[in-house]
């Protein structure tokens, strides 16, 4: 006798008003810059579902779906892999809402094959120790707060994100004996980072400029805020003025500069993971300490003392 089975339950789909207030709760979640970025990809995944895709709701998707998905980002729009697996991620937090609320019963994105990226070891990433010093002296050069603002991604490592959203109460406050800028950064995450003096000295500069001392730290010529756009508008002027034309330079070249430089500096990769703030340290391995070619403290020297030589 054979038992009788249960009729799989199958989910009923959201309205368009049901869904789009699904996707803001989703959203919610994460801070400005993510929400931006995951909500563009959600929304270009769901324009795919409704031309490309034949008309399917991102709800009847399957694994197939989503591969397809990423042949067409890969063939189609020539994404690269880092972009491609980042919109995957996304997704597939997106699929594991759904799945808390019942509205789909299996994560499609779950077994997707994710792009290997390449890490193109001759590629120029970063400036060195001379190039930035001399891209700082084109900044400073040009005025205190261009200074101050490349300067704070320079010798700090913040993000561009993080420098436009600083208030100037966050630079002026005291812990240990050490005057810090506190902020949120990425993720949500509290940071506190000291400021050595040539960082007090520049922020200093600023500040005597501005007549809102409560406002915001880095404005632009009309008074508002300083925003992403202008500040790579910046960088780009002091990396002309400085005569770097053998890369772009964009505000993360500075924070990427920022932490190789400091691991060419001999301070401890644990050290400088801290500085940059990443959770894991094979980040910072795998991705800032390559393409450095730093010929003089290759591991070929010290191996060779050690062994010595035969003739």
């Amino acid at each position: 006798m054979t038992a009788p089975h249960a009729t799989q339950f199958t989910p009923e789909l959201p309205t368009e008003r049901e869904f789009d207030l699904f996707i803001d709760a989703f959203l919610s979640r994460y801070s400005n810059n993510t929400r931006r970025e995951y909500e563009r990809d959600i929304h270009m995944f769901r324009d795919w579902c409704m031309t490309e895709g034949g008309g399917i709701h991102p709800f009847q998707t399957r694994r197939r779906t989503i591969e397809a998905y990423v042949r067409h980002m890969t063939d189609v729009r020539g994404n690269q892999p880092r972009s491609v697996n980042r919109r995957v991620i996304c997704l597939r937090q997106f699929y594991e809402f759904a799945l808390d609320d019942d509205y789909i019963i299996k994560n499609p994105c779950r077994n997707v094959r994710m792009a290997k990226p390449k890490l193109d070891l001759s590629k120029k990433v970063h400036l060195n120790r001379e190039e930035t010093q001399r891209f700082l002296r084109a900044a400073y050069d040009t005025s205190a707060s261009e200074y101050a603002m490349c300067a704070l991604m320079a010798y700090l490592g913040l993000r561009v994100s993080e420098v436009c959203e600083l208030d100037v109460p966050d630079v002026m406050h005291y812990s240990k004996g050490h005057r810090v800028i506190t902020f949120v950064g990425k993720n949500g995450d509290p940071a506190t980072v000291p400021q050595p003096p040539v960082i007090m000295r520049a922020l200093d500069a600023v500040i005597e400029n501005l007549d809102d001392r409560k406002g915001p730290l880095f404005v632009r010529r009309d008074g508002s805020r300083m925003t992403r756009r202008s500040a790579d508008r910046v960088v780009k002027r002091a990396a002309k003025k400085a005569a770097i034309s053998d890369m772009v330079v964009s505000p993360h070249t500075l924070r990427h500069g920022a932490i190789a430089n400091a691991i060419d500096a001999g301070i401890p990769i644990r050290d400088v993971q801290l500085m940059a703030r990443h959770r894991d340290i094979s980040v910072t391995i795998r991705i800032y300490d390559r393409g450095r070619f730093n010929l003089d403290t290759h591991a070929s020297h010290g191996l060779a003392a050690y062994l010595g030589a035969v003739g």
